[in-house]
């Protein structure tokens, strides 16, 4: 199930533009250069013993229009040397075959704006199905149709481009590549008087055709020993086990244990994912079938459909489409023999740049993967749990953010607000709200209000911030773990071998000096001390706050490393801007869009931060990536890999915060960052140009105006000192009415709005 669209992507009036096909510029504006990607040369328990094939199923499908000349330029210039090309093969009232995704042209293209009255009703596998079809339309009908796309949360800035490609069109574009022509409804055009078998046969004479597939058993039984010894593979297709296939009248599910029958006529079989890997009504993983080593043994390969990276897969990916990929091909018991795709460069980097690495795999490039709040995207924030769990998957520094009890116990929590990460609003401590001017205009029930024995009983919550997508993180653990104290997050680091570091961070220190009567900032010091790390050398200790008067105090009192966070988004950084954090940071936290500047859902440009920072000897750690696909622009073809790709291959930065620190922790074992000649599925974007290409016939979207980081954001008076509080016999029901400090410590910064900096960034 595909899911809706993503945020900031508003209807947008199109008009259709003549088929044009990507010509080589615009594509190569996109990665430096296609090099050809060179194979693992590792193992495989395919049938041949080859790499499994990278198919992309009408071209790179999910962003450009299925079946368009751009998706098939576009998969050929991202994929491996040897992608292979997938057509749904249509015919037309005059016999012309077409690459086309569905029998219903009104489901891909602009048909019924062009031919209002086209609509026409037929027997399809026995439904009544209305539509605009091929066999009422001449392929001279089609000149003017251009294609869409099919799934409506796909970016609809690639729509009403490309016309409708012949099958001697696409072939045109293959050199090197496969090409597999998919016959769907061999039975309807031979109702209809039209003969797909026939065709087929005419056009490899002209066209090198290496697979053909089809779900009828009787397709087969035409074309068998019609294109000789040296003709096309062909490959059985299975529909869902319940479905007839017509010719047998047996289900699929039945056919499926005769497998020695398929053989008969065919050389391999092509199924849906969960005919290997099904899933419980929970949508996590099942035990694995015997599908692939039986059809091994019966001597067919095996071919999988189904992969994209903009649907629904099993919890246990953790929204990671390279983890999918791998499970097919990299489990250790079997290998299936190639997948259809929508995103072939995923299938490609899976296959040749992540297949067969072990996790203690040489690492081939270096940054810190930084947790945020642990294994987040896995388990509750700030619990035992995504603690284990971020240091398993190989990170490199664990992160607390401390916030204060009532009675001065420092523990780890992603929010001073318990109702944004436990189920308190769901106990009798719920009565312990209240609203700090402070802190928040809402209500809430504040960590300082209870004690560390009533909090750390507390029920864990899972956050899911793209519930608004249905996309909801590992729901069998979504309150699972418990909350740890400080002096516990240290000891289960310094019991870590692997761990360079621990990352405390520390905000609202100067409310609660003032307020609560409590010093986060001794609080820390003191576990540290009292937990070993004042004198450790073995693990460092990193100290982050978004207030330089925290640091600066941090740095009076210890020689911990400190690090400054930016939370406002940035385009610049002046020279005394980053030399003032000089004097009390040694590195710096940024987010991901003061890095590739953004605009509906697209990048737009790259911003020079980084180069300014790394000029002052600061190292950049960005926030905040996260694995599902909604979270990142359409340059990045869905795939968290790719946007790591992008921010350390290409912006240069020193580290990734990260909810998904496995994902990050693997990219430093990518082998195809060792070779001397980047294959172009792990070549990092450039800034602006799928934009670019997107805006051939539309007009470029709104930029946003320049935010310029100065001196005068880092300013900060010093903390104040802390103030006793009242002692109180009962909670504190009411609104907190205490006036904020003198001179506030958040960052104000200084809004200049720039379009000639704007204007030379993106050149």
């Amino acid at each position: 199930m595909v899911l809706n669209s993503r945020p900031g992507n508003p209807a947008m009036l199109v008009l259709p533009s003549p088929s044009l096909l990507f010509c080589g510029f615009a594509l190569f504006q996109l990665f430096a250069t296609h090099i050809d990607g060179q194979r693992s040369t590792s193992p495989w328990q395919t049938l041949s013993g080859d790499a499994p094939l990278v198919i992309a199923r009408g071209g790179f499908s999910g962003l450009f229009p299925d079946s368009s000349s751009d998706a098939y330029n576009f998969a050929i210039l991202t994929s491996v040397a040897d992608v292979v090309l997938w057509c749904d093969v249509q015919l037309t009232k005059d016999g012309v075959g077409i690459c086309f995704p569905d029998l219903n042209l009104a489901n891909a293209s602009i048909i019924k704006y062009i031919y209002p009255n086209g609509q026409k009703s037929y027997m399809v596998n026995g439904v009544t199905t209305q539509g605009w079809f091929t066999i009422d339309t001449t392929f001279k009908d089609l000149e003017n149709v251009t294609l869409n796309r099919g799934i409506l949360s796909r970016s609809e800035k690639f729509d009403d481009v490309n016309g409708i490609s012949t099958i001697q069109n696409v072939a045109a574009l293959i050199k090197q590549e496969g090409f597999w022509l998919n016959v769907q409804h061999d039975a309807f055009y031979a109702q209809h008087n039209l003969s797909m078998s026939n065709y087929l046969l005419s056009v490899s004479r002209t066209a090198s055709i290496d697979f053909i597939s089809s779900p009828e058993v009787n397709f087969f039984m035409k074309i068998a020993g019609r294109f000789g010894r040296n003709g096309p593979s062909f490959v059985f297709q299975f529909l869902r086990q319940e479905d007839l296939e017509p010719t047998t009248n047996q289900t699929y599910g039945s056919i499926l244990s005769n497998l020695t029958f398929v053989k008969t006529f065919a050389s391999g079989i092509l199924v849906p994912k969960s005919y290997i890997l099904p899933l419980d009504d929970q949508q996590y993983l099942l035990p694995y079938t015997s599908l692939v080593q039986d059809a091994h043994k019966a001597g067919l390969a095996v071919y999988v459909s189904g992969f994209s990276n903009d649907i629904y897969i099993a919890h246990d990916y953790s929204f990671d489409p390279v983890s999918e990929y791998l499970s097919f091909v990299d489990n250790g018991d079997f290998s299936v023999d190639g997948m259809v795709s929508d995103f072939p460069i995923t299938a490609s980097s899976s296959i040749d740049c992540f297949s067969h690495i072990g996790r203690n795999a040489r690492k081939h490039v270096d940054f810190l993967v930084i947790s945020k709040n642990g294994a987040s995207g896995n388990y509750p924030g700030c619990t035992d749990l995504a603690y284990e769990k971020a240091i398993k998957d190989g990170a490199d520094v664990i992160d607390c953010s401390v916030q204060m009890s009532s009675d001065g116990t420092p523990f780890c929590s992603s929010s001073i607000d318990l109702g944004n990460t436990t189920t308190v609003a769901l106990t009798p401590l719920r009565n312990r709200s209240t609203t700090v001017p402070e802190i928040s205009s809402i209500g809430g029930i504040y960590t300082f209000s209870l004690t560390w024995p009533e909090i750390k009983n507390l029920t864990p919550v899972i956050t899911n911030p793209y519930r608004t997508y249905t996309m909801l993180r590992n729901p069998k653990e979504k309150n699972s773990g418990k909350l740890i104290s400080l002096s516990e997050f240290l000891d289960l680091a310094k019991n870590s071998t692997s761990l360079s570091s621990v990352l405390i961070n520390v905000e609202n220190a100067a409310y609660l000096r003032e307020n609560q009567g409590l010093d986060v900032i001794k609080a820390v010091l003191d576990t540290l001390t009292d937990t070993g790390f004042k004198d450790s050398t073995t693990t460092k200790v990193m100290i982050q706050s978004t207030n330089s008067s925290v640091l600066v105090d941090f740095k009076k009192q210890s020689k911990y490393e400190t690090v400054y966070k930016i939370e406002e988004t940035i385009s610049e950084i002046l020279d005394y801007g980053t030399e003032e954090i000089k004097k009390f940071a040694d590195a710096v936290v940024i987010n991901k869009d003061s890095v590739f500047l953004q605009s509906e859902s697209f990048v737009t440009g790259q911003t020079n931060v980084v180069e300014r920072l790394h000029k002052s000897q600061l190292p950049v750690y960005v926030e905040l990536f996260q694995n599902e696909f909604v979270s990142q622009p359409y340059d990045f073809f869905t795939d968290a890999t790719v946007e790591i790709n992008s921010y350390i291959n290409g912006a240069g930065i020193n580290g990734t915060i990260t909810e998904f620190p496995f994902t990050a922790a693997r990219y430093k074992r990518n082998r195809c960052l060792a070779r001397k000649d980047t294959p172009p599925y792990m070549l990092p974007i450039k800034p602006g140009s799928l934009l670019g290409v997107a805006n051939r016939y539309l007009l470029p979207p709104a930029e946003a105006p320049s935010l310029i980081f100065t001196d005068a954001d880092v300013s900060e008076p010093p903390l104040p000192p802390v103030t006793a509080k009242s002692p109180t016999s009962t909670p504190v029901t009411s609104s907190t009415n205490a006036q904020a400090p003198n001179e506030q410590t958040q960052l104000t910064l200084s809004l200049l709005c720039s379009v000639f900096f704007l204007s030379r960034l993106l050149m």
